[in-house]
């Protein structure tokens, strides 16, 4: 069984799997666990948090000696990166991630789920231009590029996983509590 360290980036494409990898990480671990979408990116009626607010907010979160976020985004990457001590990157296929986001959106639609603060993913939203769906696609290249640049030569250690079978091996090769 492996441990890990106290400070955890679960990073990948849209859709890959982060927050749920994050919690099953934290459950494991006793690590507390952050959603970067609750805890800093959205406000109610899908306010955006001003990027001012994002930075003071994750710099209060990484400050921490024992955390795990479910993502990273580039206006603070700055910030939480040098105090992150691993990466988990979740690589996968863009037909495992497209799938994953596709099935949760349209679940979420239907059963009009409240998330990130209490907002509601609609169909309107689903099929609009900038959807969640539509950002996968604008965004997929770009973190494949980042999570290979990081595996390829680590500032931090990457944990790099390219299918759901080899992040379940993983995740049960990590020491408990």
């Amino acid at each position: 069984m492996a441990s890990v360290p106290g400070r955890i980036v679960v990073y990948g494409v849209t859709g890959s799997g982060k927050t749920t990898l994050a919690g099953k990480l934290a459950q494991r671990t006793g690590l507390p666990c952050h959603s970067v979408d609750d805890d800093l990116a959205w406000q109610p009626g899908w306010l955006p948090v001003p990027d001012d607010e994002q930075r003071r907010r994750i710099t209060a979160l990484v400050a921490g000696e024992r955390w795990i976020i479910d993502g990273m985004f580039a206006k603070w990457r700055d910030i939480a990166l040098p105090r992150a001590e691993l990466i988990v990157a979740l690589d996968y296929p863009r037909w495992v991630s497209l799938s994953r986001l596709v099935r949760r959106t349209v679940v979420r639609c239907v059963t009009r789920r409240r998330i990130c603060n209490g907002n509601v993913e609609t169909l309107r939203g689903m099929v609009s231009g900038d959807s969640i769906i539509v950002w996968h696609f604008r965004s997929f290249a770009r973190k494949r590029r980042t999570i290979r640049g990081w595996a390829a030569d680590p500032g931090v250690p990457v944990v790099r996983l390219t299918s759901p079978r080899a992040t379940e091996h993983w995740l049960m090769s990590i020491d408990g509590p």
